[in-house]
Parts: structure tokens; C-alpha cells; sequence
């Protein structure tokens, strides 16, 4: 909203209610996808919403109140929940008890961020990151989003026409769209398929009127401390070595929006204040919030594009949309209306966001020139996805080693990193240097 070039730094000058109002788009630019997480997962809508503020805030504190990003729902984590509800299938459980597991696993994958922060304020930010390049976090990246596919198709086919609405809407608004309305298409695309999802007669909307308008989002029973004393400790473990190697992508996500936010203000916050801070914000959020039953957090690219738009960077701004998504916790009957959602409007909007996890994998190894001319690298690249996929689509859906199911996202990412550590990077002396010869280039 700033009328010049100049960039605002202190939101003061622009008085209250324009401050409100620019919160109140941060909110919205993250909302259409922090709450799709909980709707796709089985998660608490309330609860999401909850830690989301909760772990913004906590990570302008743990940064100095200087760097203008807010935490909303990752969706890297959403193969980990899936194969975690699969895996506690096997034992009887149903999905609402075995997501308490999902949430053990997630807040054990927080907790490697700060492991990587602790590295980091040793040896250095660029020494550690160097062990886990493009050509394994863009694959472990291209995989998620093809593994998650198929249940947007799903999704999809319970009413195409919904769903079509949505897809429809989400693109134009995204590659035609101005000003606001091309920071939020997911959101628009929700909307718009909801509503006429709701005037074709296609959404119960019998628990929103028997909803309260105020209620607390924690319920106990969806927590990780519903675990104490009756835990299955097979179950708890495979879920811990199923998604804590999901965290390396995430990570490596958290370090390519700190430098987006770093280009987009003109500050280096990967220096100051420091690299190892906003890790250590970001796990500590994720922990937190799944100990209580919500998603994992990440570092939120829409609102990077709503600094680029207003021009404004003052980190109040940001901290308010953190203080809004508190408040609307705090209403059941709003989660309800959430909750309410046609799986088809889930379907049209899921199926775009994770063809879009995918396309980013992809951009992640082009804009990083992956040399593919190189025989490690598309070797590394090859086993990844086709273990994550394979394993994931095979009769067990996972690798079995005693009492422990690993998923396939799980088996890639671990040789992922070991390949990586373990293959000479050098140049086959017979491949030929032409980058258009052989079946790949090199970008």
C-alpha cells in the first residue's frame, strides 16, 4: 500500500487502519493454504490456526522481532501423515488415532532443525548445506508431490464439476489476476468452488449450526500426550524414521525463503540475525505444534510475495496477521465451516498444490544449474524417485525391517544423502560435453 518506491520499514507512519488492513492480508495470503493441511490430513483446523500465530510470533522473538515472516501449515509433511494413518491401519487403528503417531514423528523432525541451527553457529551456514545439494532435496521434493497425486484425483471424483470450478478459478486468478487477488488464488479457488458446491445442494452444514461460537482449539484427545501410557512404541518409531527424513527438504525449503525474504526487503537475514535463529524458530514451532495435535509450520512464500506487492516490511504487520489467525482459533463455528468443505473443492485445489510441490522440486534443481551430465547425479536423482514412487506403490506400501515400516519417501531420502556423501563428484571423462547429447541436459 505504499505510494512510492520507497520501501516502509516502520508501519507507524501509515496509521491504524491501514496497519489492520494490511495484517489482515497476510492472514489472508496464507489462510487458503494453512487450512487446507488440517482438512486434508484429518488435523484440527483450530488447532492449526492456533500454532500457526503462536509460532510466528515465537519466531520474531528468536530473531529479534526483525525478520517480516510468518509460519503457516508445510505440506511436505502430508506424504508422512498419510503413510503413518496406513501404517496404524495394520494395528486396527483409525486415522484420528493413529494421526497422535504423525505428530510424534513431526515433532521429532522440528527438533532436527536444531540440530542443523547448532551445525550452523559452529561451522558455518554454507559448510552444512553443501552436504545436501539440489540433486537430492529436488528429487525427495518432485516426489512428495507425485506421491500425494492420487488422492486428489480422488478427491476430485467425487463431483468434477466442484472441482473444475476450483482448478479454473486458481488459474485465472493466478496468471491473470492483479494486485491482491494474484496473491491469494487458492484462497479465491476455495471459495468460489465452495460456493457452489453450497448453492447445488453439495455441503451438510448441520455441524456449523450446531457449532459454538467460541470454544478452546486444543482437544487433549488429538494430542501427542494422549499417548502416554497406552503408546505403541513400533508404531511410534516407524513413524519417527518415517518422517523425520522429510525435514532435509523442509529445511533446505526454510533456507530458500529466508534468502527470498532477504532479496525482497534488501537485508541478508541469514546473517544477521543469523541462519541458526530462524531454524531454531521454525523447528521449535513445528515441535510445539505437533505436541498439540497441529501440522508442521514452514516459512510461508505467499507472504514474501505480499512484502513484494505492499512494499511494506515492518515485522508488526506480519505479527498482527499472526495475532488475527489466534483470535479466529478461538471459533469453533468458523473451523466447522472449514471442516465442511466438499472433498471435491479439496480435490481441485489439492490436485494444483501438489503438482506445484513437484514443479518446485524441479525449479529447485534448474536454478541451482543441476549438471545431469553427470552420472552421480542422475543416478542419485533416479534412485530417489524411483524408491519414493515404487516403494510407495508397491503391495506393502513400505520396507518392512522387523517391527518397523519405512515408507518410500523415507528409503529415498536416507540413500538420497548417502549417495550424495558417498559418490565422487567428477565428470565421467568418456560423457560427452555437449549439454545437448545423452538423454538428459544440463541445466
Amino acid at each position: 500500500m505504499s505510494n512510492s518506491n520507497e520501501p516502509i520499514r516502520d508501519a507507524k507512519q501509515l496509521g491504524t487502519g491501514k496497519v489492520l488492513v494490511l495484517g489482515l492480508q497476510h492472514m489472508f495470503a496464507m489462510f487458503g493454504a494453512t487450512v487446507l493441511v488440517p482438512i486434508i490430513t484429518g488435523l484440527s483446523v483450530s488447532a492449526t490456526l492456533l500454532f500457526a500465530g503462536l509460532a510466528t510470533l515465537f519466531m520474531h522473538l528468536i530473531t529479534g522481532k526483525k525478520v517480516p515472516v510468518f509460519l503457516g501449515s508445510s505440506f511436505a509433511f502430508l506424504g508422512g501423515y498419510a503413510a503413518v494413518v496406513a501404517a496404524g491401519e495394520q494395528y486396527g487403528l483409525t486415522q484420528a488415532q493413529s494421526l497422535p503417531y504423525a505428530c510424534v514423528g513431526v515433532a521429532c523432525a522440528g527438533l532436527l532443525y536444531l540440530v542443523l541451527a547448532a551445525i550452523c553457529k559452529v561451522y558455518g551456514s554454507k559448510n552444512i548445506i553443501r552436504f545436501f545439494p539440489p540433486v537430492v532435496t529436488g528429487p525427495i521434493i518432485i516426489a512428495i508431490g507425485m506421491n500425494l497425486a492420487p488422492s486428489a484425483i480422488n478427491n476430485c471424483e467425487t463431483n468434477w464439476l466442484i472441482a473444475l470450478v476450483a482448478i479454473v478459478v486458481v488459474i485465472v486468478c493466478n496468471i491473470w489476476g492483479k494486485g491482491m487477488i494474484k496473491i491469494i488464488p487458492i484462497l479465491l479457488g476455495v471459495l468460489a468452488s465452495y460456493l457452489v458446491a453450497a448453492v447445488t445442494g453439495n455441503v451438510d452444514f448441520s455441524a456449523v449450526k450446531d457449532a459454538a461460537w467460541i470454544g478452546l482449539p486444543v482437544k487433549m484427545e488429538n494430542t501427542v500426550f494422549s499417548l502416554i501410557g497406552n503408546a505403541n512404541s513400533s508404531l511410534i518409531l516407524s513413524a519417527i524414521i518415517t518422517i523425520v527424513p522429510i525435514a532435509v527438504a523442509t529445511m533446505m525449503e526454510h533456507v530458500g525463503d529466508i534468502s527470498a525474504i532477504s532479496s525482497t526487503v534488501g537485508r541478508n537475514f541469514i546473517e544477521d540475525p543469523g541462519l541458526h535463529r530462524t531454524l531454531i524458530g521454525d523447528g521449535i514451532g513445528t515441535t510445539i505444534a505437533a505436541l498439540f495435535g497441529a501440522p508442521a509450520n514452514t516459512t510461508y512464500g505467499e507472504n514474501t510475495g505480499v512484502l513484494a506487492l505492499t512494499k511494506v516490511y515492518d515485522p508488526f504487520v506480519v505479527r498482527l496477521a499472526a495475532y488475527f489467525a489466534i483470535i479466529l482459533s478461538f471459533c469453533p463455528k468458523f473451523a466447522a465451516i472449514i471442516t465442511a468443505m466438499p472433498a471435491a473443492t479439496i480435490g481441485g485445489v489439492s490436485l494444483i498444490l501438489y503438482g506445484m510441490i513437484s514443479a518446485v522440486g524441479i525449479r529447485n534443481m534448474v536454478e541451482n544449474h543441476t549438471d545431469f551430465q553427470k552420472s552421480r547425479n542422475v543416478i542419485i536423482a533416479a534412485l530417489i524417485i524411483g524408491l519414493a514412487i515404487g516403494i510407495n506403490y508397491s503391495t506393502d506400501g513400505a520396507i518392512v525391517l522387523g517391527s518397523v515400516s519405512l515408507s518410500g519417501l523415507a528409503v529415498a531420502s536416507i540413500v538420497g544423502i548417502l549417495l550424495n556423501a558417498i559418490l565422487p563428484d567428477k565428470r565421467d571423462p568418456e560423457e560427452p560435453n555437449d549439454k545437448l547429447s545423452g538423454s538428459l541436459g544440463k541445466y
